[in-house]
């Protein structure tokens, strides 16, 4: 047996199915075995694997044992020459093995071997290639030397910037999302150590290897997509604390003591620096444009406040209170950007009637408690209709001047004039396109890429994939999909670094799958985004559904006393009120049956009512169960969830 692959999943079904197939392509005309080692996931990963790639070998744990362990397991069931840790969120070239094995064939002194990477968009991953992170290294990395300068000997030792990524080099530290190791090399070094849960473990093997007097390699000669590189991880608290104590146990196990502490000092500074540095970011990644609209709407009704005051209500002379600075109008701001967040004002794309929808139902509410308070703090209406009208002036002219500066994030209209290109031949491009419109996005345009310019003749397409970078600029494509079914892995990457300076999105749609992987943004490189047929998933869609689970269970809980009449179980009913306000349950949910295939579905609260219950006959067949299940998810609506809790009001004691 030449080769050995091994791949560590948990809850990536997505990825390890596009995994999968690029490897199965792969591994052709090879001596080799594949072995997937799941940690107990739950969104179906197992059954995909075991009907879709039944010729590889699926350990099924039962516990999540983490990275190490795991892939422990399955290198001592290995019987190749050579063991490959792979990564589940990553895609190779056909020949990938093939090289690599050879290349470890030529050269009998190398105990590993890394490859370069790139990102979802075709943009080099720097993690491809990384130095031995010594104290120094590590402190160039920590406060952020290693970025200012990525090519210099001295401060860019972590990614090795100073090499050139297009050469072969020899490496300190392998990735683990792409690591080939010699067999009998791991025989002296020792497998992974179980000490590292995720993380670390990677540098740790790397060192040992190095330690037993062999080299690690990066090889440029084939590439691999990898969609979570580190670059995506690094707003995560969660990351920061799990790598830096991973390279706490790294500096302890391998370093001397003096420099372990010396290390460990750092790496602590690291943590605290680090995991503030993300909280912040991510607030003001979030934040941000709520703050500038809370700015804006503070500055311009003061204004009006100064104008009105001094020239409306008190022309001789007069102010009003203090408390309408300190209290009335953030109360009023603080309303009104609530309902535009409510409405789906802050979602992305930028949707002007959502905004306009927000601030009119906080001008409503304001009004309503404004009419509701005593004489003495009814300091002005006409600073609550002026406040508004500035609100829809200064909010929506904002976002228009963001537009109009073609900055991404706020562009405005909605995924419904979405264009898309898909590239591939007749049969699958039908398929996408299909799967594209029976998605909730309603495209504004679809175009067909053909794979030669004799199938470009046909009916329907309106260029073939040399033409991709025109196509994109006389169409104003959006998003490019690639169909991985008839275009090569090393063809797909191509193009994608080819254009990884455009504007347009790239996915991958892996064939005989409702998934389209790729990135959701030009900015980020490592969102999976998933197309299947449900709209329940939708962000503004799951925020309607929480407030009406909300809102009901308040409402039910008030009126407790007359329901007792009309329910059955009434005190079981209670409880699923509290169970919906505290969000265990949802009031709707699908109706999960023995044969019904979970992991098909979107995953949303379990339900008290179903969407069965609309129906007065409850001997349902299973397929019809399941029928309505998928209607429920791909065209959920509001109004949907009143009309199931209305039919099956009796039932909500269940």
């Amino acid at each position: 047996m030449k080769l050995s692959i091994i791949i560590v999943n948990y809850n990536v079904r997505y990825f390890l199915e596009q995994c999968l197939y690029s490897v199965s392509k792969a591994v052709k005309g090879m001596q080799a075995e594949v072995f997937v080692v799941d940690n107990n996931s739950v969104d179906g990963s197992v059954e995909m694997v075991k009907e879709k790639f039944p010729g590889f070998t699926c350990i099924d744990n039962k516990e999540n044992l983490g990275f190490s362990k795991a892939n422990n397991q399955a290198i001592r069931l290995s019987k190749g020459e050579y063991v490959l840790l792979l990564n589940p969120d990553t895609l190779i070239e056909e020949d990938t093995l093939r090289k690599v094995c050879e290349f470890m064939d030529s050269h009998p002194d190398a105990g590993g071997l890394g490859v370069k990477m790139v990102d979802g968009n075709g943009n080099f991953l720097p993690e491809s290639k990384r130095g031995l992170p010594t104290p120094a290294v590590a402190f160039y990395k920590i406060f952020g030397f290693s970025r200012i300068f990525p090519k210099s000997k001295v401060f860019g030792k972590y990614h090795l910037g100073f090499l050139d990524k297009e050469e072969t080099h020899e490496i300190e530290i392998l990735s683990g999302a792409f690591m080939l190791m010699r067999k009998s090399v791991l025989d002296k070094t020792g497998l992974l150590d179980e000490t590292f849960f995720m993380y670390g473990e990677d540098i740790d093997l790397s060192y040992r290897i190095i330690k037993a007097g062999y080299k690690n390699y990066y090889f440029p000669g084939t590439r691999i997509i990898h969609y979570k590189g580190e670059s995506t991880k690094k707003s995560s608290v969660n990351y920061v604390l799990v790598f830096y104590n991973a390279m706490v146990i790294f500096a302890k196990k391998h370093f001397s003591q003096k420099n372990a502490r010396l290390f460990s000092f750092l790496i602590n500074i690291a943590i605290y620096f680090r995991a503030v540095l993300a909280i912040v970011s991510r607030f003001f990644s979030r934040a941000a444009q709520p703050i500038a609209d809370a700015l804006l709407l503070f500055a311009g009704i003061m204004g009006i406040k100064y104008y009105w005051e001094h020239n409306i209500v008190f022309p001789g002379g007069g102010e009003y209170p203090y408390e309408i600075v300190w209290v009335a109008i953030p109360l009023y701001i603080l309303t009104w950007l609530m309902s535009v967040y409510i409405s789906g004002g802050y979602d992305k794309p930028v949707r002007l009637s959502k905004i306009s929808q927000g601030l009119f139902i906080g001008s409503v509410i304001i009004l309503i408690f404004y009419a509701l308070l005593p004489e003495d703090y009814r300091f002005s209406r006409a600073l609550i209709v002026f406040g508004a009208i500035w609100g829809f002036i200064s909010m929506m002219g904002f976002r228009v001047v963001l537009h109009l500066f073609k900055i991404k994030a706020y562009r405005l209209g909605s995924d419904s004039n979405r264009r898309f290109a898909i590239v591939g031949n007749t049969g699958e491009v039908g398929r996408v396109a299909d799967l594209i419109r029976k998605t909730n996005a309603q495209p504004g345009f679809i175009g067909l890429i053909a794979m030669d310019e004799k199938q470009n003749d046909k009916e329907g397409f309106i260029g073939n994939v040399r033409q991709l970078a025109d196509i994109i600029n006389i169409y104003k494509i959006d998003e490019v999909i690639f169909c991985a079914k008839d275009m090569s892995s090393q063809m797909i990457i191509d193009k994608m670094s080819e254009l990884n300076t455009s504007q347009v999105e790239l996915k991958i749609a892996p064939p005989e799958s409702l998934s389209i992987i790729g990135s959701q943004s030009i900015t980020t490189s490592g969102d999976v985004f998933i197309i299947e047929l449900d709209s329940i998933s939708n962000a503004n869609n799951k925020r309607s559904k929480r407030f009406l689970d909300f809102t009901t269970s308040l409402l039910f809980l008030g009126l407790f006393p007359l329901e007792l009449f009309f329910v059955k179980n009434p005190f079981r009913f209670l409880a699923n009120i509290f169970k919906v306000l505290f969000a265990k349950k949802s009031w709707v949910g699908f109706k999960i049956t023995k044969e019904s295939d979970k992991h098909k579905l979107p995953k949303i609260k379990p339900g008290i009512l179903y969407p069965t219950d609309v129906l007065k006959n409850q001997d349902i067949a299973n397929d019809t169960v399941q029928r309505l299940n998928l209607l429920y998810a791909r065209d959920y609506k509001i109004m949907n969830d009143l009309n199931i809790i209305f039919t099956g009001f009796r039932e909500l004691g269940r």
